[in-house]
């Protein structure tokens, strides 16, 4: 692509899940994975766990298109905490409190709470192997996959994969060493996110994530979601608790009619333009 100079952005977080975010409406990113990992360096780039690009909608179902790469450069189906952020731009934009936003993987309501925080439906969990999607028929709701003292997790999908564990100390397990291991498992062709959950009361988890093509991140919105439902179908938790992450706290409901509503916090830290870095 031609160098991309004074190309503006804006720099915007959820929880600490941090995100480099470009209005292309008008004139769309086309950017390799290399562009994406120079951005998203946070030596010598913006610095950022995903980068996304907001597009014209290709239908009139949704407001705008949402696109996502993750830190590695590769592109990714859905981001839960990177749609309420771009999901905050869009109704400021508007002057409404509620968009539906268009992903990879699929159409994503989301809307203004009365308190400043923004709600997010993630839509239907996909509990079944084929789906999630697992390299070959398994029991979801108790994979055999093992690394370290992390075993015996439950496969849930968002949109994208999840693999969650649930350990009695989230601050005890090596996150850093067993994660990359467990996300490029055999059962997960596509890789996965990992999430190992501490279960404190039928209503509050604690949750540490290593996301798929960011490692650690202080939060992750899909990942928040695919714990409350692994919870739930292991009989730990209800169909609402607060997912307490490394950077603060999402409420999930998995609701009646199946659909799983995230609500929290969005913040934007900065506005900036990039200057010839896509040149180095």
């Amino acid at each position: 692509m031609p160098p991309m100079t004074d190309t503006p952005f804006i720099k915007m977080h959820g929880l600490g899940n941090d995100f480099v975010v470009f209005d292309g409406r008008q004139s769309p990113l086309r950017l390799s994975e290399g562009d994406v990992r120079r951005i998203a360096d946070r030596h010598t780039g913006v610095g950022c766990d995903q980068l996304i690009a907001i597009e014209t909608a290709p239908t009139n179902d949704a407001g705008a298109y949402m696109r996502i790469w993750n830190a590695d450069g590769g592109e990714v189906e859905a981001c839960g905490n990177a749609v309420r952020c771009v999901g905050a731009l869009l109704m400021d934009e508007s002057g409404d409190n509620s968009i539906i936003i268009d992903t990879k993987a699929g159409l994503v309501a989301t809307e203004r709470q009365a308190d400043g925080r923004i709600s997010a439906d993630m839509g239907r969990p996909e509990t079944k192997w084929a789906g999630i999607p697992i390299a070959t028929k398994a029991d979801t709701l108790h994979l055999d996959m093992s690394e370290g003292a992390l075993a015996d997790p439950v496969g849930v999908g968002m949109g994208n994969p999840h693999a969650v564990f649930f350990v009695g100390d989230v601050d005890a397990v090596n996150l850093a060493e067993l994660g990359p291991k467990l996300e490029i498992h055999p059962l997960y062709p596509n890789r996965t996110n990992v999430e190992i959950a501490e279960i404190r009361s039928r209503t509050s988890v604690r949750v540490r994530v290593w996301e798929r093509g960011a490692g650690i991140t202080r939060a992750c919105g899909t990942g928040a979601c695919a714990v409350l439902v692994a919870a739930h179908l292991r009989g730990l938790a209800e169909r609402k608790a607060t997912i307490e992450l490394d950077g603060g706290a999402l409420d999930i409901e998995w609701m009646e009619n199946d659909h799983v509503l995230m609500t929290g916090p969005v913040a934007t830290v900065f506005r900036g333009s990039l200057d010839g870095l896509l040149k180095l």
